[in-house]
């Protein structure tokens, strides 16, 4: 088995959370929710997070809770109870409170019409103070998009959209049911531009089946030519286990890790070598752009939307399986639509589960989110914020040093830092200080 091999062939988490989602369970229901969201502070500003599971078609390389619609019936009735769950939430809380950043996402927000767009974020600003400076980001499906959506999105406040692009090439496409023209893609990045729109972002995923570098190198040049301001770079994860369509996609067409690591490696050149900044493990920017001005101050953040430049402590989840994050822990909805209604229809928030965290998930919390935002920490610095010492990670060490006899760690006193050659790496460090990772280790996908 090759060093590659080795590194990567573990199935680690994302640690867009910690702990991760397979350690929530139902003692987080709607009293416990009630009751954190009564205790937040006046004076902080929170991030919201709106979730649509629908789409019209079905990916296959699609991990994500969403559903196949044929009419627009059920969307309508999801987004009527979506405003229901806004009410509901807001009436938790103690005070009215200010809000720094919003998100659309999905599924497929496309979906909506633009009078559910509008209505939405009508309901919104009647329950929170929006400020004028708050990044609003929505992801986009840009098959089928028009004008009067985008125009819809803006007038709500949009500033930031996120364009699936995955991979250009026709026989990859195909292999993942997602057949999407390179004009679709131009025309929807034209049509956000025009309506002002105008920081984009575009997802691209490799790892993906019939994938090969030519066309790898194809996908990377047309993202470049569209000059958006941050590109997501993800290594596709093949769970079928848990993302049963998944199984149309046959594993024997998949890249091996190896493939996967020089795609990753490529794709980091490349953007580099045209202007980009690598951010964390997975995206790019512009060398102006907030993403990368906050990753030079060391400022930059992790959530359940990758990499942010959010700072709120407080991040609230509407919508069916849409995740928050609280002083107090993590929340969870419902996944299942029929039962997230059914809460909502009886009053209830809709919370499915969720984990309250220790200091010791705080210390450890931080020091997973500095690796994977700058690819170095200070344990001596992180530990004393919590009133310990270094000694507290003493697990760790062992793992850090295995990592730093394969040269993919520098370790010094209580420093850890990535060799850049092995920035893909970072996931397979982080898990290091993760103390609930042999519990579940197998609902994951591989480090790379």
């Amino acid at each position: 088995m090759s060093k590659i091999e080795t590194i990567f062939s573990a199935n680690v988490p994302r640690y867009t959370s910690y702990p991760t989602a397979p350690h929530f369970h139902a003692g987080v229901n709607d009293s416990v929710y009630r009751r954190w969201l009564a205790a937040l502070p006046q004076g902080e500003p929170l991030s919201l997070y709106f979730h649509i599971p629908f789409c019209d078609t079905l990916c296959w390389f699609c991990a994500c809770h969403t559903s196949v619609v044929n009419s627009y019936g059920p969307v309508r009735d999801y987004c009527r109870l979506l405003r229901q769950e806004i009410a509901l939430g807001a009436g938790a809380m103690k005070a009215r409170h200010r809000v720094s950043h919003i998100h659309f996402g999905g599924g497929s927000p496309t979906m909506l019409s633009a009078g559910d767009i509008d209505r939405l974020g009508c309901v919104i600003r009647a329950h929170f103070d929006v400020l004028p400076d708050a990044e609003f980001g929505v992801e986009l499906d840009p098959r089928g998009l028009d004008s009067a959506r985008v125009n819809a999105f803006r007038a709500i406040g949009v500033t930031r959209a996120s364009i699936g692009v995955q991979d250009c090439d026709p026989r990859v496409q195909k292999a993942i049911n997602r057949i999407q023209t390179d004009d679709e893609t131009r025309q929807a990045v034209r049509l956000l531009r025009q309506a002002g729109i105008d920081s984009l972002n575009l997802d691209l995923v490799y790892g993906l089946p019939e994938q090969t570098f030519q066309s790898w190198e194809q996908t990377l040049a047309f993202a470049v030519r569209l000059a958006p301001d941050r590109l997501s770079v993800f290594g596709y994860a093949h769970v079928p286990q848990f993302k049963k369509h998944q199984a149309l996609i046959s594993a024997a067409a998949l890249p091996g890790l190896e493939a996967r690591f020089r795609m990753a490696e490529f794709a980091r050149n490349y953007l580099c070598s045209q202007g980009y900044v690598a951010i964390g493990l997975d995206h790019f920017a512009r060398p102006q752009d907030k993403l990368a001005r906050a990753a030079g101050r060391r400022a930059l953040h992790r959530n359940f939307q990758g990499y942010t430049t959010d700072d709120a402590p407080t991040l609230l989840g509407f919508g069916a399986s849409a995740i928050g994050s609280l002083p107090q822990g993590y929340v969870q909805n419902i996944s299942a639509v029929p039962a997230w209604r059914a809460a909502i229809q009886a009053g209830r928030l809709p919370t499915g589960r969720g984990v309250e965290v220790t200091d010791t998930d705080r210390m450890r919390r931080e020091a997973i989110e500095r690796l994977m935002c700058d690819m170095r920490v200070n344990l001596d610095r992180v530990a004393a914020r919590y009133g310990v010492t270094r000694a507290s990670f003493s697990d760790a060490w062992p793992a850090l040093r295995h990592l730093e006899g394969e040269g993919i760690v520098v370790l010094e006193g209580g420093e850890v830092e990535i060799d850049p050659q092995w920035r893909p790496a970072v996931r397979a460090v982080c898990a290091a200080f993760d103390q609930y990772l042999t519990a579940r280790p197998a609902h994951h996908s591989s480090a790379v």
